[in-house]
């Protein structure tokens, strides 16, 4: 028997080094299915940045069992699938299931996702839970059902947590959510706020983890065509045309076609965050600044000119 591997280390403010998670061989070769894309160098980048996420922010340590949130999106598909790669080299040993949440939408295809994770040998549960139902009682028509449909699907799910001892939450949420979420709460909410890659749960008792945290959406659907995932659409909430999100998008899309690569340039500010160039007495003591000054000034009058400064 091999002997356990140490747990992956907790990140400090200072930029972890990336977690050594190999890359798994032999590996099936991805066709590009005449797109143009190179998918094994796409492939390649995806399990690349997964990793450096996962490192960087301490998401999955040495046994770890992790409940990976199966929405039939391509998002979820392409998580679920990346870490299944990573998983089998890495250097510390960690359970997957994928959970999958039946809402009970209209006409939604119960077979789908039950006969792909068998066909990859993927342990799985489906949770059935009518809060299509519920959101459509409550919520007048015409109104954004998002935000119910969310706070019950995540009811759900951690309560399935905490019954099977799952000690992450892997959400599907790509560099491109994180960049929206952080708009919405700026134009809608009036504050600087987003989606974190990971997050203790408001009760204490979940760590929620978004392992595609530094991945692009457009490599998340270019993967999922080449890999030609059976994507399930969302009824209830894909058909609402006027959310906030979407506006936030159709923005941020523009912003890329005018400027390409501004939306990676935001991702980077989001872990890079200057509180005295803010305005938040919270978080630095702008109060204090006089003495402050008074401490440097004081400091420089005691310290020796050096040949640098007087030249």
């Amino acid at each position: 028997m091999s002997t356990p591997l140490p747990p992956l280390p907790h990140v400090s403010s200072a930029r972890a080094e990336a977690l050594p998670l190999a890359e798994p061989a032999p590996r099936v070769r991805l066709p590009s299915h005449g797109s143009g894309v190179d998918g094994e160098k796409l492939a390649s980048r995806l399990r690349h940045q997964v990793g450096q996420a996962i490192a960087d922010f301490g998401m999955i340590e040495d046994g770890d069992k992790v409940m990976v949130c199966l929405s039939g999106g391509k998002d979820s598909y392409t998580m679920l699938d990346v870490l299944l790669q990573l998983q089998k080299k890495a250097p510390v040993k960690f359970e997957l299931v994928a959970v999958n949440l039946d809402q009970k939408q209209p006409d939604f295809p119960e077979h789908v996702l039950p006969q792909y994770l068998q066909s990859i040998g993927v342990p799985f549960h489906i949770l059935e839970q009518d809060t299509y139902s519920v959101v459509t009682r409550v919520v007048p028509e015409g109104k954004t059902m998002c935000s119910l449909c969310s706070r019950l699907r995540r009811g759900a799910l951690y309560s399935y947590a905490v019954a099977e001892g799952f000690t992450k939450i892997a959400l599907g949420h790509h560099r491109d959510d994180l960049v929206a979420t952080f708009f919405l709460n700026l134009f809608f909410h009036a504050k600087l706020s987003g989606m974190p890659p990971k997050l203790l749960s408001d009760d204490g008792r979940h760590v929620v983890i978004r392992p595609l945290a530094y991945v692009r959406e457009d490599d998340i659907s270019q993967y999922a065509a080449i890999k030609q995932f059976p994507i399930i659409p969302c009824n209830l909430c894909g058909s609402q045309e006027n959310l906030q999100r979407k506006q936030v998008k159709r923005m941020m899309d523009a912003w890329e076609r005018e400027t390409p690569g501004r939306l990676e340039i935001i991702a980077r500010a989001l872990g890079d965050i200057r509180p005295s160039q803010l305005s938040d007495p919270k978080l630095f003591d702008f109060l204090g600044l006089d003495a402050l000054r008074g401490d440097a000034a004081a400091a420089a009058l005691a310290t020796p000119a050096s040949d640098h400064d007087l030249a």
